[in-house]
């Protein structure tokens, strides 16, 4: 079992290169061994593109050796038809006798199927090496197909004594708690994200762009809370620049270019609300960025997955409050006299 984990642990870094790019699909990885060498690899780079399957089987020079090898692929192939032909059907063309299955893809059209398909046509089929971490890689899409919401991140930066922002802004619009290299580390986390959400009085103190400007990638979709429309006139959030989606109580939508419009009734059930709009529009991840109201209503209901929090080194006195995270830090990292802290909220509420 320990070779078998050398291989799958090599899918699952070779998957991670399509963090950002592949959805709604999910992060796949593969590697073909012959005689207890590489002859092949590939990751799914691109959504309706090429899977890992497919990649690792076009980069084998000697297809011949492919009858005689073993496949290994962090995620279950596809047995069915999508944007491209069933990876099942590849292996089965190219005859190879030998499949490890990092774990079983839980999205309804595959769940078992693929592996079903392979054990009939005779092939030796081992399922479950690194699960946990074959898991872990695609924590977005088994949290999207498994509890039907996206896998969500809270993400806030906090000074030395625990507030988000200052009494009086006056000075500086928004109010930097950060360095750059931490700034820019938010930016590279936009482009692995689907969504990024914030409230209503962050839009209207800060003014953000929530796009990922110092980072090459793809902007996330911008989710803004705004009951009563009051963010749109003279917003960034209007530049086009990235999809906008604005959840709202209103009924009088204006006619504003690349922005569309959802109802929600902002109650006891609005973050309830808003992860099923989110499910409904396949969006598998997504980043809370605020503001302290907005954060606070996720984690009261629970319904976070991961929290990621900056803590400066200027003092406040008096302001904002930081959020009310009940919860100990996993891990702690250094960005220059930053610190960042990452919090889990899976084992104490994985049946949400």
């Amino acid at each position: 079992m320990k070779i078998h984990e050398k291989y799958i642990k090599r899918c699952i870094e070779l998957a991670k290169n399509g963090l950002g790019t592949t959805y709604p699909n999910p992060l796949v990885g593969s590697v073909i061994v012959h005689d207890g060498k590489i002859i092949g690899e590939g990751w799914h780079q691109k959504s309706g593109e090429a899977h890992a399957e497919v990649h690792a089987i076009n980069s084998v020079k000697d297809k011949n050796l492919l009858k005689n090898a073993t496949i290994y692929v962090s995620l279950e192939p596809c047995s069915h038809f999508g944007k491209t032909p069933p990876c099942c059907d590849l292996i089965l063309a190219h005859d190879i006798p030998n499949i490890v299955i990092g774990i079983q893809d839980p999205f309804a059209k595959v769940d078992g199927n693929g592996i079903k398909k392979l054990r009939e046509a005779g092939k030796n089929v081992i399922v479950g090496v690194l699960e946990n971490e074959c898991r872990e890689l695609n924590k977005r899409f088994f949290t999207f197909h498994e509890k039907k919401r996206p896998y969500i991140i809270l993400k806030w930066a906090e000074s030395a004594d625990f507030f988000l922002s200052p009494e009086s802004k006056d000075q500086q619009k928004p109010v930097w708690i950060t360095n750059q290299y931490s700034r820019q580390l938010v930016h590279k986390w936009r482009t692995e994200e689907q969504a990024i959400l914030l409230g209503t009085t962050t839009v209207l103190d800060d003014n953000p762009s929530l796009t990922a400007r110092d980072w090459l990638g793809k902007n996330p979709v911008r989710i803004v809370l705004d009951k009563s429309l009051k963010t749109l006139q003279q917003s960034i959030i209007s530049d086009g620049k990235a999809p906008t989606i604005v959840l709202t109580e209103s009924q009088n939508y204006p006619t504003t270019s690349g922005i569309t419009f959802k109802n929600v009734i902002f109650d006891s059930s609005l973050i309830d609300q808003i992860t099923s709009i989110l499910y409904e529009l396949n969006i598998q991840s997504l980043i809370v960025e605020g503001g302290q109201k907005t954060l606070q209503s996720f984690i009261d209901t629970y319904l976070w997955d991961e929290a990621r929090v900056f803590r400066g080194t200027n003092f406040f006195y008096s302001g904002t409050a930081s959020p009310n995270l009940k919860a100990k830090a996993i891990q702690t990292q250094k960005i220059l006299d930053d610190q960042l802290l990452i919090f889990d909220n899976h084992d104490k509420h994985d049946n949400i």
